[in-house]
């Protein structure tokens, strides 16, 4: 099975290339990398072409925002299952793809996603929170639940019938494409209890209570969107889930 794995970057050069490495050192033989750049002013683009011979697909253009490139990059892609990797993350180990491939090839699902850990920016060694997550039971949905987007692997062909990210979410457009797929057109998921992600905090969802605020709205209009039951409730479950994070 054809991987492709996506990373979308914009002026990140201070971590740009361990994301690339924790990439490139993958046992998987079947990987397809495909790095997105919005034209970054920084370098980069310099640390990006140190690798570029390595890479599948690297395009360097302006963009609407991060989801824009991710659908750039979806619209390339060739590989049968599909997975995101932020610029500032990192893979935990050689063996993630192929040990994520195997579990869904083994119990024949649409997806698969596993567990993550937020990490300190500049201290990547020190964890912050853990996000566990737990095997798919839908009415989960109803009360906040949602799988680490991080972790998530995607048949490519749910992409491609039911549309790739929202462009007027912000960044609630990941937890509306996880409703819309898992919620509203059911596909199937499957958990691999497996470390896959190192994530690094300082998230632009978080970074002050305006933008929280603004989240915190285009969550709740994507769960109107997808027919979530009691909206309302949803959303508040969502950000107490958080809390179990620093357990």
């Amino acid at each position: 099975m054809k991987v492709s794995l996506i990373t979308v970057v914009f002026n990140c050069e201070e971590y740009i290339e361990q994301c690339i490495q924790s990439v490139l050192e993958q046992e998987y033989p079947e990987l397809e990398y495909i790095v997105i750049d919005g034209n970054s002013s920084d370098r980069t683009p310099l640390i990006i072409n140190r690798y570029v011979q390595h890479l599948s697909y690297y395009l360097s253009e302006p963009d609407a925002g991060m989801y824009d490139a991710l659908n750039k990059g979806i619209a390339i892609a060739s590989g049968e299952l599909v997975g995101i990797l932020n610029s500032d993350d990192y893979l935990m180990g050689p063996d993630v793809i192929s040990e994520l491939v195997k579990f869904l090839s083994k119990h024949k699902a649409d997806a698969v996603y596993g567990n993550l850990n937020y990490v300190k920016r500049s201290e990547p060694h020190i964890i912050k929170r853990k996000w566990r997550s737990n095997a798919l039971k839908r009415r989960d949905m109803r009360f906040g639940w949602m799988p680490a987007h991080p972790t998530l692997f995607i048949r490519r062909s749910f992409f491609q019938i039911h549309g790739a990210y929202s462009l007027d979410l912000g960044t609630a457009a990941d937890y509306e494409l996880i409703l819309r797929f898992f919620y509203k057109h059911r596909l199937r998921a499957v958990f691999l209890d497996k470390l896959i992600v190192h994530m690094r905090t300082g998230g632009i969802s978080n970074r002050n209570f305006k933008s929280f605020l603004t989240a915190t709205t285009n969550d709740y209009r994507a769960m109107v969107h997808n027919g979530l039951p009691f909206p309302a409730v949803a959303l508040v479950f969502k950000k107490l889930r958080k809390l179990r994070q620093f357990i």
